[in-house]
């Protein structure tokens, strides 16, 4: 396929690279970023997106993703398909996906799970909202990218789901953090202490895959000082995004928003910023319960 790759970043790249890789045509462009090897470099995102069977989005937010929209949606061939993988609100997707659609082309808000070491590997798992058609058109992409993808409904469901999954990923982290530091405080031993809840009610995806504990089960962030592979700061736009959702729904999150708090707080005033989510633990450690 001919290919518009618009938002080059620690995602963006290895994803067009992976597409690149495989034989597609790639176009790209990023304000910052050089393109990866084997992808061409556009001019600005209207030419990235021009005479493409697809052009993929990969932006920081739903403003950004709404101005490119209102640039590359007239540049797009009728018949193309936008697939935007950013993680954005609900709203702003569907609002992009009725543009779309007035303009005569397909799109999927498809976000992602699996951090910058799943898009250099190929291994993401894609949230796909929108219609049958623009998802069996994309779905040879996904298969590159990615190892799953799972067509959620119609537009704005993929943003809905990842969001509803990283709401629980929020909150588990904490339970997983608050029960290490709790456990090292009553003098229990942190591998028995995972030996035990890794196969036992306590088992989570934080605990067996991603344990923030040093030294303990898979290697996570946590054996790397905390560098990130989800970022602190990407958690709590996650969770903020799930609690807006939540307002606008009348859905009651008291965890969610908990959650949201408390990575507010270890971002904004406890040096979070710039490090993993899981180094929650490291704060906990260091704090009494006043």
């Amino acid at each position: 396929m001919k290919i518009g790759f618009i938002g080059l970043g620690n995602m963006g790249a290895p994803m067009a690279a992976n597409l690149a890789t495989a034989g597609h045509r790639v176009t790209g462009f990023d304000l910052v970023a050089e393109c990866p090897e084997g992808v061409s470099q556009a001019r600005s995102a209207a030419e990235a997106a021009g005479d493409r069977d697809v052009v993929i989005t990969m932006l920081p937010n739903g403003a950004i993703l709404r101005r490119v929209a209102d640039e590359i949606l007239p540049a797009m061939r009728p018949g193309a398909v936008l697939v935007d993988c950013s993680t954005v609100e609900v709203d702003a997707a569907r609002d992009v996906a009725g543009a779309a659609e007035a303009a005569g082309l397909g799109f999927l808000d498809a976000p992602v799970s699996g951090g910058v070491g799943g898009a250099a590997a190929g291994t993401l798992t894609f949230m796909v909202g929108g219609s049958d058609a623009a998802f069996e058109t994309a779905r040879p992409l996904f298969d590159i990218m990615g190892q799953k993808a799972v067509h959620c409904g119609g537009a704005g469901n993929g943003q809905a789901a990842k969001i509803c999954n990283n709401m629980i990923l929020g909150v588990t982290m904490i339970a997983t953090c608050e029960a290490f530091a709790l456990a090292d405080k009553l003098g229990l031993d942190r591998q028995a202490m995972f030996d035990v809840v890794s196969t036992s009610s306590g088992y989570s995806w934080t605990m067996n895959a991603y344990c923030p504990a040093p030294g303990i089960g898979p290697q996570s962030p946590a054996d790397n000082g905390y560098k990130p592979g989800f970022a602190a700061d990407l958690m709590l736009k996650d969770l903020r995004l799930s609690q807006q959702a939540a307002e606008a729904a009348d859905a009651d999150t008291p965890m969610g928003q908990a959650a949201m708090a408390l990575y507010q707080r270890f971002v904004e005033e406890e040096g979070g910023a710039g490090r993993d989510f899981s180094a929650m633990l490291p704060r906990f450690e260091g704090r009494g319960r006043g």
